[in-house]
């Protein structure tokens, strides 16, 4: 296992003070609620890698709650009640969260929360499966990491998911079924799975597996394809190497597709790769007003097209909206998925987690993202996204 990175949950970390420095988590490829939304897979992230938050003054009046959130400190007392009771302060927790309509708010266990870390750092020990929730409360292989446990067994995105370990999974979060799948190197976890109406069991071994965030290819004519499948740590000095190292005159495609999010402090660095400073996107927490701002030195003249989808979430989102409204980058493909609000974290008495809504984001222009996604220039689909794309290229002056 690597070691733990600086943002990694610690019991005192997440406390309540006169000044908080949150380091935010997100659960890339997880689920954040106990279902799905609207028939789909919720890869939730949370969105900033770290904000200073000055409590107000005892006199001042309480910042207001966003309507559709949970109360943070209904949340903690129920927890703290469960607890005095002998019972779980999670689930007392989680109760509360559900029923206030907190449509991102989620209770971790130690364990998960601890255990998510790692995905943002694009490292992570199982067997290289993510699971998504399906309609009838059932789970099912949403995507699978080449060349890990899972591949090499012939597992494939759309296999049901029965049991792990011989216990059922139906009616599990994805959360939930990601820490069953999780555990040391080297051990054996038992899968049973179905294909077609027929039963399957796999034995797989988890391993130390990662993923590459970003990645680069050249397409005829010199057109460089920046490929961000997440934004874990490190990713944007990755994006910003990728702009550098193409070929001069040529145009460059910025692929999100798929991307469901991740470090927002990383989509910024992104940013900075296209443009030349100047604001990204404003946020609130609780009432309180922030902006998030591009490094200067950025690439600003190189045609630049954008390629989305709806499983474009978050902080790809985030980046999509400020290279649109400031009129850095035609985008392609198809709307986004609509995710633009806040999560902060509470630490509660039993060691677990609350992450609960607090505020949302919006593009320089002020458009909110959350439910609305962003709609495409011009839209295309499957092979024609990137046909579309490199049409839009020619007609923008890159060389080919």
């Amino acid at each position: 296992m690597p070691g733990r990175p600086p943002y990694c949950l610690r019991p005192r970390d997440l406390r309540r003070g006169a000044a908080l420095t949150l380091a935010l988590l997100g659960a890339l490829g997880t689920a954040a609620s106990t279902g799905c939304f609207g028939g789909q897979t919720d890869h939730r992230t949370v969105e900033i890698s770290s904000v200073d938050l000055a409590a107000p003054a005892a006199s001042a009046a309480p910042p207001a709650r966003p309507p559709g959130t949970a109360d943070r400190d209904a949340v903690a007392r129920a927890a703290a009640e469960a607890v005095a009771d002998g019972k779980s302060g999670k689930k007392a927790a989680q109760e509360v969260v559900s029923r206030s309509g907190d449509r991102w708010g989620r209770v971790y266990d130690r364990t998960e929360y601890a255990g998510f870390a790692s995905d943002l750092e694009g490292r992570w020990t199982g067997v290289g499966l993510w699971a998504g929730c399906r309609r009838d409360g059932g789970v099912e292989v949403d995507r699978v990491q080449p060349g890990g446990p899972a591949d090499r067994a012939g597992i494939r995105a759309g296999d049901r998911l029965l049991t792990v370990d011989g216990k059922p999974v139906a009616g599990l979060t994805t959360a939930e079924v990601v820490t069953l799948l999780r555990g040391t190197a080297g051990t054996p976890v038992v899968l049973k799975l179905r294909r077609d109406g027929r039963e399957r069991t796999e034995t797989l071994r988890r391993e130390q597996l990662h993923t590459e965030p970003v990645t680069v290819r050249t397409l005829p004519g010199g057109i460089t394809v920046i490929k961000v499948s997440s934004f874990t740590r490190g990713s944007g000095d990755r994006v910003r190497e990728a702009v550098r190292a193409a070929p001069p005159g040529a145009g460059l495609m910025l692929d999100l597709r798929g991307n469901p999010g991740g470090l927002v402090a990383e989509a910024v660095q992104a940013a900075s790769a296209f443009l030349d400073g100047g604001l990204v996107a404003t946020y609130d927490v609780r009432g309180v007003q922030r902006a998030l701002h591009a490094a200067p030195g950025g690439d600003t003249t190189r045609p630049l097209v954008a390629l989305v989808d709806g499983g474009t979430m978050s902080a790809a989102e985030l980046l999509t909206g400020a290279l649109q409204d400031r009129g850095r980058a035609v985008t392609v493909g198809s709307r986004t998925f609509g995710k633009g609000s806040v999560q902060l974290p509470t630490e509660l008495p039993d060691g677990s987690v609350a992450e609960l809504t607090v505020g949302t984001y919006r593009t320089p222009a002020g458009r909110s993202l959350d439910g609305r996604g962003i709609t495409p220039d011009l839209t295309a689909g499957g092979e024609r996204t990137e046909e579309r794309a490199r049409a839009v290229l020619s007609g923008l002056g890159a060389t080919r």
